[in-house]
């Protein structure tokens, strides 16, 4: 059996051009700190400094091109002997370049260097070696850290599956059981319906929807609904055109904030009552909002915050990996009404 955790290399990818510009930030920075300190002994020159970066930025180009190459094979070792060799790799990098260039000083004539060959290619190697260390591990953590956060984001997408419960799926076979003689279209219609749903909640974690499928999935649901409900459940859609219909979003957004709005509102209330699902573009902004009567939060049998905060949290999550901190999910109950706003910037 293979092992998933060497499905991907864990040394990180210096093929990428922003890893890439990092190193070479960081050579170049050497320089400057080096300019900079007081030594005491040669000052710096512009030609000097000039001559110090090209020499620090080849050697970063070259130690990013070799790990770029070398990730796969160093990374069928284990961390611990595979972070160490990748260390000295960029470290004999450093070694050979100084020493070409120490070389070819020497060749003309010209001791502008002003150390030993020895010295020379042992610090810079030191130097290179400390740099790729540090930059590695960096690049390391940030890897690891960005898929924690990616298994954390799938984790919820998957914790939503379970919350398509499975008396929801009971009643509904029992409603299609039903229509199937007094109306077989219907029933028909609840079928399918209920397939897409369960089809959009078993693929919830893999890829991504769009702004018109999460709309279409939370109108099905409420189909289903609205044939067990009747009367009491109405539905009111406000899109203010023009929208983003194929704007990319996790899957299970809307859904499961429409489905609170039945299970902990509608429901909860003899009389029923109407959903109010509105859309509206405003600049850079998206707005999604889902609004129903509910129980005050502190009536005995309603427990709106509880039972709704959890796929709220879930979302705000998922939607905040997506599209960064302007996402926001913000809800509260006022006048008899509960209402859960999603804030999405369409500019990410």
């Amino acid at each position: 059996m293979r092992d998933p955790r060497r499905e991907t290399p864990w040394l990180p990818d210096l093929c990428r051009l922003p890893r890439v510009a990092a190193l070479l930030g960081l050579a170049e920075l050497v320089v400057v700190v080096l300019a900079l300190a007081p030594d005491g002994v040669q000052g710096w020159t512009l030609q000097r400094f000039v001559s110090a970066s090209g020499f620090c930025l080849w050697i970063a180009l070259a130690v990013a091109v070799l790990l770029c190459k070398l990730r796969a094979p160093i990374s069928r070792l284990p961390p611990r002997l595979g972070g160490p060799l990748a260390v000295l790799v960029a470290a004999a990098v450093a070694m050979l370049v100084s020493g070409v260039v120490h070389a070819l000083y020497a060749a003309v004539g010209v001791d502008a260097l002003g150390v030993g060959a020895w010295r020379f290619m042992a610090g810079t190697a030191a130097v290179t070696a400390l740099i790729t260390a540090l930059a590695l591990r960096h690049f390391y953590v940030s890897d690891r850290w960005v898929a924690q956060t990616e298994a954390n984001a799938r984790a919820e997408a998957d914790a939503l599956q379970a919350r398509i419960r499975p008396h929801f799926l009971f009643n509904s076979m029992n409603l299609i059981a039903g229509l199937l003689r007094r109306d077989p279209a219907v029933a028909e219609r609840a079928v399918l319906d209920l397939s897409d749903l369960f089809r959009a909640a078993l693929g919830a974690g893999e890829g991504d929807s769009t702004l018109a499928a999460e709309c279409e999935l939370a109108a099905q649901y409420l189909s289903i609904e609205s044939l067990r409900l009747g009367q009491r459940l109405q539905v009111q859609w406000d899109k203010a055109e023009p929208l983003p219909w194929s704007l990319p979003l996790p899957r299970l957004v809307l859904q499961p904030l429409v489905e609170n709005a039945v299970l902990h509102g509608i429901s909860r209330l003899p009389e029923g009552g109407r959903v109010e699902i509105s859309i509206r573009q405003e600049g850079d902004l998206l707005y999604l909002k889902v609004r129903n009567p509910a129980p005050p939060p502190d009536a005995p049998g309603a427990p709106l915050h509880r039972g709704a905060g959890h796929a709220q949290r879930s979302i705000a999550h998922r939607l905040a990996w997506r599209f960064g901190p302007q996402a926001r999910v913000t809800s509260g109950w006022a006048g008899g009404y509960y209402a859960c706003e999603i804030t999405l910037p369409l500019s990410a």
